[in-house]
């Protein structure tokens, strides 16, 4: 099995595991392996304007939501997530992808172990 393949499968078993989570919580949440391999629920898609969970996913730039200005910060406590499993709280701005809307957000994004990977879980609530 090749690596792409690898995560693939890592991505659908995290969202079996979570599926409850993302489908049951009052906040938008996405999982995040990598630019490709990453999942949201249905709340966090309709937040920012996509028509499924699965638009956003196939998005290569997932970054390209967030305001400009906040970018940084999200970039570096998702190498806080990854380099030291340290868990990080931020209010960031993001855009509706469909109408430019600025969304103000509360993020937590938190380090997550999955058979062997970490993840990282962000739970986004609108501020």
């Amino acid at each position: 099995m090749d690596e792409q393949q690898h995560h693939e499968e890592l991505i659908k078993g995290i969202s079996e595991q979570f599926k409850d989570v993302l489908e049951k919580s009052t906040q938008a949440i996405y999982i995040y392996l990598d630019d490709t391999h990453k999942i949201c629920n249905e709340k966090f898609a309709q937040l920012l304007g996509y028509d499924s969970a699965k638009a956003w996913a196939e998005i290569e730039a997932p970054l390209a939501d967030v305001i400009e200005e906040d970018q940084d910060k999200v970039v570096e406590a998702y190498t806080n997530v990854m380099e030291k499993n340290m868990a990080s709280n931020m209010d960031v701005r993001f855009k509706n992808a469909m109408t430019d809307e600025v969304i103000k957000a509360q993020l937590i994004m938190v380090p997550v172990m999955y058979s062997g990977h970490l993840f990282a879980i962000h739970f986004l609530s609108k501020i």
